[in-house]
Formats: C-alpha cells, sequence, structure tokens
C-alpha cells in the first residue's frame, strides 16, 4: 500500500480513538470542565501531562533543530527537560495545595486584588495565543504532506478536530484523550527511531546507536563532524553561539516551562497533593523516552540526508535519480532545489555550492523517507505528528476558554454566572480561541519554528516571578506583583517585536542587548520583573496579615489539602 492510504488507515483510526474518548468522557460540571472533577490517576496523569507538554515542536521541530544546529541545538533539550523538573519539584506541589483552576485565580487570590488578576489573565491568553499558533501550523504541515492537501486547508481540518474534543469534553475529555495521544506518539517516534538506528548503526537502542559507530566503522559524530566540515557547516559537536546566548536561552525554557498555564492546570486533575508530585515524576519518565531519542534521530537523519543528497562518491546526484522524499516534499514548499550551475545534480552544502533549501522541521516526519523505511512507518510518523500538536492545542485552548469564563467573567465581570453559563461561557471561548489560533496558523507571524521558544520567554517574563515569590516570599505585596508582571512582559514583548517584526534586519549578535537573542530575552524579563517586583513591594504597603498567614500554610501544611472546587 502507498504512503497516502495507509497515512489515511492509521491517522482514521487514531482520530477515531480520541473523538470515542472525548464522546464517553463528556463534561458535565464545570468541575469536570476544568479539572476533570480531580479524580485522575497519577500514572494517566504523568501520561496526560507528557503529551499536553510535548508539543509539535519537541515532536516535529526539536530534532530538526538538532539536526541543523548540532550542539547549538541542544539548548532545547535542556531548557524544556531542566524547566520540568523545577515545574515538578518547586511549584506544582504548592500550587495544588493553594486549591486554585488557574493561573489568574492564583494569582488574584494571593494578591488579594482584581488588577493583578485581570493581568495574569491578560498574560495567561498573550502567552497562550502564541503558543498554539506554532501548533496550528505543525497541523498543517503533517496534513499538507501526508494528505496532499494546501497547508491552509490542513490547517482548518485540524481547526475542526481540536475544537470537536476541547470544547465537548473539557479537561475530562482532554485528559482520557491525552492519554491515549501519548501512546500514539511515542510508538510513532520510537519505531522509526529503532529501525534507521538499526540500519545505520547496527543497533536497536538509539542512544546507543548515537555513541556508536556506522555501519562503515567510524564513529557516527566522528563522521558528522568531517561531513559538516566538508560540506562547509558548522562542525556538528560544537557550536556557534555565544556562552552567555546559550544560558539565557537554557534560562529562558526552564523557567518558560515553570510558567506555561497549560502545564501548571494539569496538577489540580489529581485527587491528593503527593499524586501531584508522584504525577510529576511520572511525566517526567514519559518524557525522557522522546527526549533521549531525539538527538540520536537527528544525528542518524543527518548523516542520511547528506548521503542521499550528495551521493556515495560527494559530488551530487542527477536530479532524476534523487530520493523519492526530494519530490514529495517538495510539493510542500518545505524543500527546494535550485540548480545554479546547471549540471541537473542535486547538491547539499553550507556554503556557496547549495543548491538545496530544507526546512528543519520536516527531518523527523521525513526519516524514514530518507532512510527508506517501509510506507506504514512513515503513516505512523504522521499519526505521532498529530497527536502532538493536538493534544497540546486541546490544553492550550482550554487555558484560554478558562482564563476567559472563569477569571474574566465569574471572578470578574459578572460574578452571579451559574455553573451553566460559566460553562456555556467557556465552550464559547473556545470555540472563538480555535477561530484566531487558525487564522494565525494559516497567516503565520513569519517565526512559526521559533514562536514556541517566544512563548516561554514571554510566560517566563511574566508568571514566573509571581508564582515563586507567591509562594515562597510571604510580604510580597499586589503593587509589586503588578509592577512586575506588567514591566517583565512588557519588556520581553517589545525586544521580541522589535528584531522579529519592526527591524529584523538588525537581529545580529552586535545589535542584541548584552548579545542576548530574542528567543534568550525571556531571561533578562524575568530579572525585570523580579527586580520591580521586589523594589515596588518594599516602598508600598504591608501584605495584610491574613495572607501572610494563607502563604505560611500553603508550605507548612496542617492538613493534607484537598482540592476543593469552588
Amino acid at each position: 500500500m502507498d504512503i497516502q492510504t495507509w497515512t489515511f488507515i492509521l491517522v482514521g483510526l487514531s482520530f477515531a480513538l480520541y473523538i470515542g474518548i472525548a464522546i464517553w468522557a463528556r463534561a458535565g460540571t464545570t468541575g469536570e470542565f476544568y479539572v476533570a472533577g480531580g479524580g485522575v490517576h497519577p500514572v494517566a496523569n504523568g501520561m496526560a501531562t507528557a503529551a499536553d507538554w510535548m508539543s509539535a515542536a519537541s515532536f516535529i521541530s526539536m530534532a530538526g533543530i538538532i539536526s541543523f544546529a548540532g550542539y547549538d541545538g541542544s539548548v532545547y533539550l535542556l531548557g524544556w527537560t531542566g524547566g520540568y523538573v523545577l515545574l515538578a519539584l518547586c511549584l506544582a506541589p504548592y500550587l495544588r495545595k493553594f486549591g486554585k483552576f488557574t493561573v489568574p485565580d492564583f494569582i488574584g487570590d494571593r494578591y488579594y486584588s482584581q488588577t493583578a488578576r485581570m493581568v495574569a489573565v491578560f498574560c495567561a491568553i498573550f502567552v497562550s495565543f502564541t503558543y498554539v499558533a506554532g501548533q496550528m501550523r505543525g497541523t498543517g504541515v503533517v496534513f499538507s504532506r501526508f494528505l496532499e492537501v494546501d497547508i491552509d486547508v490542513g490547517v482548518i481540518i485540524g481547526m475542526a478536530i481540536v475544537f470537536f474534543y476541547a470544547v465537548l469534553g473539557g479537561m475530562k475529555g482532554i485528559t482520557y484523550t491525552q492519554v491515549a495521544q501519548y501512546c500514539v506518539l511515542i510508538f510513532a517516534f520510537l519505531v522509526p527511531a529503532i529501525f534507521v538506528s538499526l540500519l545505520v548503526t547496527g543497533t536497536p537502542v538509539p542512544q546507543l546507536g548515537f555513541i556508536g559507530q556506522t555501519s562503515d566503522g567510524m564513529e557516527l559524530l566522528d563522521k558528522l563532524d568531517g561531513l559538516s566540515q566538508e560540506l562547509g557547516f558548522t562542525e556538528y559537536t560544537s557550536g556557534n553561539k555565544s556562552g552567555i546566548d546559550v544560558f539565557f536561552i537554557t534560562a529562558a525554557l526552564m523557567v518558560g516551562t515553570a510558567g506555561l498555564p497549560h502545564v501548571i492546570i494539569r496538577f489540580f486533575t489529581v485527587p491528593k497533593v503527593r499524586d501531584a508530585r508522584i504525577s510529576a515524576g511520572w511525566a517526567l519518565l514519559f518524557i525522557s523516552f522522546l527526549y533521549t531519542t531525539a538527538p540520536a534521530v537527528a544525528a542518524f537523519a543527518r548523516v542520511n540526508m547528506i548521503e542521499g543528497l550528495n551521493g556515495p562518491d560527494g559530488q551530487g546526484v542527477a536530479a532524476e535519480q534523487a530520493p523519492a522524499w526530494v519530490g514529495n516534499w517538495e510539493k510542500t514548499g518545505l524543500v527546494n532545489w535550485e540548480d545554479k550551475n546547471g549540471d541537473g545534480r542535486l547538491f547539499y552544502s553550507g556554503d556557496e555550492r547549495n543548491e538545496m533549501t530544507i526546512s528543519p522541521d520536516i527531518i523527523v516526519l521525513a526519516s524514514p523517507e530518507i532512510g527508506k523505511l517501509p510506507n506504514w512507518v512513515v503513516a505512523l510518523l504522521a499519526a505521532g505528528g498529530m497527536a502532538a500538536a493536538l493534544s497540546t492545542a486541546a490544553g492550550l485552548l482550554l487555558v484560554i476558554s478558562t482564563s476567559i469564563a472563569h477569571d474574566l467573567l465569574k471572578k470578574g465581570l459578572k460574578p452571579d454566572m451559574t455553573d451553566k453559563q460559566e460553562l456555556m461561557a467557556a465552550r464559547i471561548a473556545a470555540a472563538v480561541a480555535v477561530i484566531g489560533a487558525g487564522y494565525l496558523g494559516i497567516n503565520p507571524p513569519g517565526f512559526v519554528a521559533q514562536v514556541v521558544a517566544f512563548a516561554f520567554g514571554l510566560a517566563a517574563a511574566s508568571f514566573f516571578p509571581a508564582i515563586v515569590l507567591g509562594i515562597f516570599y510571604k510580604k510580597m505585596n499586589k503593587e509589586g506583583a503588578i509592577a512586575g508582571m506588567v514591566s517583565g512582559i512588557a519588556f520581553t514583548a517589545s525586544y521580541i517585536i522589535y528584531f522579529k517584526f519592526i527591524n529584523p534586519a538588525a537581529s545580529t549578535p552586535e545589535n542584541w542587548l548584552f548579545g542576548i537573542s530574542p528567543e534568550g530575552i525571556g531571561t533578562l524579563g524575568m530579572l525585570v520583573n523580579l527586580t520591580v517586583s521586589l523594589v515596588v513591594a518594599k516602598v508600598t504597603r504591608e501584605t495584610p496579615q491574613e495572607v501572610q498567614e494563607l502563604v505560611e500554610s500553603i508550605r507548612f501544611p496542617k492538613g493534607a489539602g484537598e482540592a476543593h472546587s469552588h
């Protein structure tokens, strides 16, 4: 069977499974819609958290970035994994103890202020929208290649599916759908990785293949370094980025992960505080399967790609003998060939001889084709890519809808809403959010590959200090928190907008502040936020006594801290 038939079968089966689960786990109350009724088993919640957290960026783009950037791409591995540990150990259990559904809810109550709540609502919506645009685009990339439709049509199909199960099932539907999506995406990532590892290095364990030898007896990484230097690329195992930029990007991704509203909300879906810690540990284990395999997938695909495009003699291959994947991906516009010297041969290099433009986003999806694996493996990856994009998109849409229905309306503009009206408002908000996200997926602001890194930077600069100070510093007051959040997000957003929209030509290390790229500026934004918060808190009124006692009770629990819905 051809790739398209296999794709229809595997993607169709996985979608039938997700939609069946959404119908089975329909939400009937706001408690079920927001936090799945607080009754999810820690292992299931760990799987759902892993699926929620590993977005299209982890599944589709991360190995692609590592494949093209080599050592420089490792900032994503370090930042995202480190951030998860930070979130699980330092924040999740305390937020769970506080018993609030959403981050704006925590900030509004902890800082005893409607203004603080509204600033947090704005930040949550802004961060989630930035993030979800990338997921929608990822959905479009997968569909455009495997259903052979236009990218825009692909985005619209993805919108319809996410809308169906996010709006119908709420958190309860999404949780069990995400458990299924985790199983699909991890199976889809590991099976091709094991196949390619066997082909390239003769070992079925990709992680061992990565540090092992290729079939011609050379160390894989030495071979890659040699190929990279011959062809004018930066050496694979040494990077271009400055130490300060690597540090700032890694820190922004770490701290941003710990401030991401759609991941934090997952810790409210388990029965007890202890379960929040256990499910965080399970999630880390489930995430590590993909994250330790990604560098290997990147390296194998890189070797296969260079050898496939440049031929056994390294002089290029004739256009009519080009690998099949080149033609398949050319149709989507993500691979282009320009015959510069008119010899009718493809040639791929890192200098002026180069004739190929290849988007890093295709590496994972194309790796089975590049490695000449069976068609069903290619289709399996398509199903995995869809699972990754849709699981995160659904979690983010839920954050947007709860921020609007629960924090803006119920806790702000219309406190007398009934439970039923609030659930209706959440569903309408999710519908509007799907349309907005789809629009951004069809008309991407030109930087979808980095859009996820920007979302993390914005989360780092806005939420993280307010959450950490709210838990660990009882004298932190509302004036300090509001001033900090506003200054942090304003500084970070304006820096990114300047270098990405207003003056992209100036985006070079010489012009950056202290040599920090827009992807890493969130760390500086976080420091601005922290400084402003502490200074303003020192010179304004003291935090009320009852709030200080509340903060004490979160850290030194008197009871077991059951979740209470309200």
